[in-house]
């Protein structure tokens, strides 16, 4: 088990699970699939109905075409299990807002200002804002290969600093990671400051 055993005795009241896969396409398009599932280990009373325990409350679906640039060329969302039949499922159309986004380029800011809170659904919105490190963590490798090849024989190419660096804590420039296997573009931490020799002790 990945986290320790809780210290208190506890019962499961709900249960989400977030399936992504990544494709490349015969065309060489990109496509990512996300799905997303809510379960009650319960029975559920809904304004709708009853909902028995372990049928989704939530099964949401949402497949993003990208170009080799991150921008979305198709977008197909689909409202499976939803708790207001009828009513829930009729956004699915709008998600084609998203074509001629880029998805690694303020895509969350944009998300939220096309289809965020009453323009969407909001699980689906919430769904689509994970995916930009998805794509990222799917495709990263096929960019690399690309700018590899485009760089041989190009000296300022070969000087770009990689992608992924200064993107998380562990990959900053002054840390050890970068230090030990991205060293040329490692820097030094800023020097620590000494608190006496800015207020000196009378």
């Amino acid at each position: 088990m990945s986290l320790t055993t809780s210290i208190s005795r506890r019962a499961l009241k709900h249960t989400r699970a977030i399936h992504i896969e990544a494709f490349v396409r015969d065309d060489d398009l990109w496509e990512i699939d996300a799905h997303v599932t809510d379960t009650k280990p319960f029975d559920l009373s809904l304004p709708t109905g009853n909902l028995s325990a372990g049928q989704p409350l939530h099964s949401l679906w949402l497949r993003l075409t990208l170009d080799r640039q991150f921008v979305i060329v198709d977008v197909e969302a689909n409202s499976e299990a939803v708790p207001y039949s009828g009513y829930c499922n009729t956004i699915a159309p709008d998600y084609k807002k998203l074509i001629g986004l880029s998805l690694v380029k303020g895509f969350r800011h944009t998300l939220r200002e096309n289809i965020g809170g009453a323009l969407g659904c909001t699980h689906l919105t919430e769904l689509a804002q994970i995916l930009p490190t998805a794509a990222l963590q799917a495709f990263g490798h096929e960019i690399d290969r690309d700018q590899d090849q485009d760089r041989q024989g190009d000296p300022a190419a070969e000087q770009k600093k990689p992608a992924q660096l200064d993107r998380c804590h562990a990959l900053r420039s002054d840390g050890a990671v970068v230090a030990k296997y991205y060293p040329k573009w490692a820097i030094s931490p800023p020097a620590a400051v000494d608190s006496q020799s800015i207020y000196p002790t009378k």
